[in-house]
This record gives C-alpha cells, structure tokens and sequence, in this order.
C-alpha cells in the first residue's frame, strides 16, 4: 500500500483547450520540441498518488504568443479560469499559476488582477523571454512593480521561440537551451536591476535554476564593471541567495551540489516536470533525491514539503 501522498509539486503542465488550440492554429502541439499530450484529471490523479505527490501548482510551459500578428490575451484568460476550475474542484490537490499574456504589459497588468484578486490564484509564470525581451527589461518595469507591491511567487519557466537561432538546431530545446534560457533571463534580471528593486518578489527558477548555481563566481564579476555595479549593490551572491530553485531534472549529486552552493535549503522546491516528462523521470527524480548525500532526512522533508508551504500556506492542511 502506497504512504499518505505528501510532496508538493511546483512545476507540473497543463494545457487548456483553447491553449491546445491556439497551437494547432499555429502548426502543432509542440512546446519546447515536446509533445504536451492531452490533459487528464483522473490520470493525472493516479500518477500523483503512485508518487507519493499531495499537491501540484499547474503552469503553461510557454507563452500565449506566437509572433507579431498572433498573440492572445484572451487564451491567458481561458488558462486562468481552467486553472480556477480545476482548483475549485480538488482544491488540495492542485494550484495554479496565472499566466500573462506579454509583450502586452497593460493587459498582463489586468490579467493579473483578475487572477490573483478573483480567481484566487497562487501566483504567476512567466516565459524567460517573448517575442525576444528577457524578463528584467526595462520595458517591464510596471509588471514587476505590480508584482513587487503584491509580493508575488513567480515561477520563472524557460522557452526557446520556435524561430530561435540556436546552433545546434538539431537537439530537443529542453535538453541544453532550456537551461541557457533560464540563465540569460536570470542575468537580465540582475544587471538591470529588477532583483535589487523588488525584493519581495518570491521567484522560482525551474530545472535548479538552469546553469546559474554553476555560474556565480563569473556572474559575480559583473558587480565590478561599469554600467553594472550599481544594479547590484548589495553583491550578486546576495540576489541568488535570495530565488528558489525546483529540482526538476535536476535531481542529480552533479546539480544539487552546486546548487546547494548557490542557495540555502529553505529555497530548494520539489519539481516533477509532468508530464513532458514522463513518469519514468518522476520517479528517477525523487530517487535521486532520496539517495543523495546532501540532505538528511528532516532536509529532504523540507525539500519535498515545507518549504513550499512556507509560499503556498493555503495547503497546510492538504
């Protein structure tokens, strides 16, 4: 008999169908070069109980934008409300971040009020870049005070536009550029001075932030050059410190023990990536994590749970 159902999972995919259709119109179901299979509760249910999972805060794993003449607000719209719905349902078992429909910083700026005042969403995921403007430019500077003033999670997933030109086109994005589009936004984040200007905003990295852990020494460089320095008084170490991180993918000694480098324990989150990645991976990942050195017992607790209701506390009684 399978334990109680306990971890919280903070990066799980849902698409709705009007998400599923806008992509149709533009050529496929493809996101990141992976096939997002249709959506089941029931099964998704199931998956979650064989591991071991009590809660999952479902995210759009790319933005609701295709180019210049096809985005759609109104497909954030119907996300959000599928989302609401869904968390209506089985209110402990699933939670939702609320996507925006960027490059358009007026309508993200209504959708998220709507979705976090009325739908009572649990906070927002952003792409790393649209339409090639990585989070942190000053473009966006009214969301993210927006955001600053309401002190919200935001979860921060990468995506690599379908017209990007990457140099090894032939490799699925998730395998490298997904984590290389993590970093760069992380960096436009820093340098232009979005960490030191809103500090109160709780940002998740997806997949134990990319190469980030990897990079800080080099990152903290940049606190030296000018045009640079004054974007981050307070030292580069000190911004990384203050992100989480999931472990999507990452569940891994090589990942973690950079990681645990970079962040401290109460910033790591549990993270499956399903279902683009398939329950195999669930649970390679959370075997990982068990066998891994670093984290006692009470530690990999934290990990799995309590760190993430330290920003989710309306699941404490899940």
């Amino acid at each position: 008999m399978n334990p109680e159902p306990f971890r919280i999972d903070v990066h799980h995919h849902i698409l709705s169908p009007e998400y599923i259709a806008m992509l149709e119109a533009a050529g496929g179901k493809e996101v990141g070069d992976r096939l997002m299979s249709d959506w089941d509760p029931s099964g998704v249910l199931e998956w979650m109980d064989r591991s071991g999972i009590a809660t999952v805060i479902a995210s759009l794993p790319a933005p609701v934008y295709v180019d210049e003449e096809r985005y759609y607000p109104e497909v954030a719209r119907s996300c959000n409300e599928h989302y609401a719905r869904i968390i209506g349902e089985y209110p402990h078992r699933f939670g939702g971040f609320a996507m925006l429909p960027l490059p358009d910083v007026d309508a993200s700026l209504a959708e998220l009020e709507y979705s976090l005042d009325t739908l009572k969403l649990d906070g927002v995921v952003l792409a790393s870049s649209v339409a090639g403007v990585y989070l942190g430019d000053p473009e966006q500077n009214e969301l993210f005070d927006e955001l600053e003033r309401r002190k919200a999670v935001v979860f921060i997933h990468p995506f690599v536009p379908p017209d990007a030109d990457v140099p090894l086109p032939y490799l699925p994005a998730f395998l490298m550029e997904f984590v290389l589009e993590t970093t760069r936004t992380v960096a436009s984040l820093l340098f232009n001075g979005t960490l030191e200007r809103c500090p109160n905003i709780r940002f998740i990295l997806s997949h134990a932030g990319g190469t980030v852990p990897y990079l800080v020494w080099r990152f903290a460089l940049g606190q030296f050059l000018p045009g640079l320095t004054e974007k981050v008084p307070q030292g580069v170490e000190a911004y990384l410190q203050r992100l989480y991180y999931d472990t999507a993918l990452s569940a891994s000694p090589h990942a973690l023990r950079s990681l645990q480098e970079c962040a401290d324990l109460s910033h790591i989150l549990f993270g499956a990536d399903y279902p683009p990645a398939p329950e195999a991976v669930t649970a390679a990942s959370i075997q990982g994590l068990e066998e891994y050195d670093g984290f006692d017992d009470s530690e990999r607790q934290a990990v799995y749970r309590g760190n993430a209701l330290a920003l989710f506390p309306r699941l404490e009684e899940s």
